[in-house]
């Protein structure tokens, strides 16, 4: 293994979770285990072979587990491992700097995030489970 150079550490993290879908992976995967067919379907703009890059690379960089189940038809899920979990408040942090971002932009934040478990406040989410 070759010794790599950093300028700044920030390198190194972008390195591992930098591009347009790992984040957005990640953030999928902080609500619980996910089959490829369940990041597609949340991730409709990423193709299959993006996203079995993406998902290869994660697991090769230790993020994400990859879980094999012993059964007809295969299943196979992925899930964020020990050391991806420590990325929780990274992810949290870049998804409250993007809302912020789009309230100054477009002023309701409703008008351009899509409708999904992830845009969701924790009241949403409260009151979904009170019903």
């Amino acid at each position: 293994m070759t010794k790599k150079k950093y300028n700044i550490s920030v390198e190194a993290t972008l390195e591992v979770i930098g591009g347009k879908w790992k984040c957005v992976i990640l953030c999928h995967l902080t609500r619980g285990k996910k089959r490829t067919s369940d990041l597609k379907r949340l991730m409709p703009g990423i193709t299959q072979k993006m996203l079995t890059q993406q998902l290869r690379e994660l697991e090769e960089d230790g993020i994400v587990n990859r879980i094999v189940y012993n059964q007809v038809p295969p299943k196979v899920e992925y899930e964020l491992s020990e050391y991806g979990w420590s990325l929780k408040s990274i992810l949290d942090a870049l998804c409250d700097w993007g809302e912020k971002h789009i309230i100054k932009e477009y002023g309701d934040k409703y008008a351009v995030l899509e409708d999904n478990i992830l845009n969701q406040s924790d009241a949403d989410l409260q009151s979904l489970t009170n019903k």
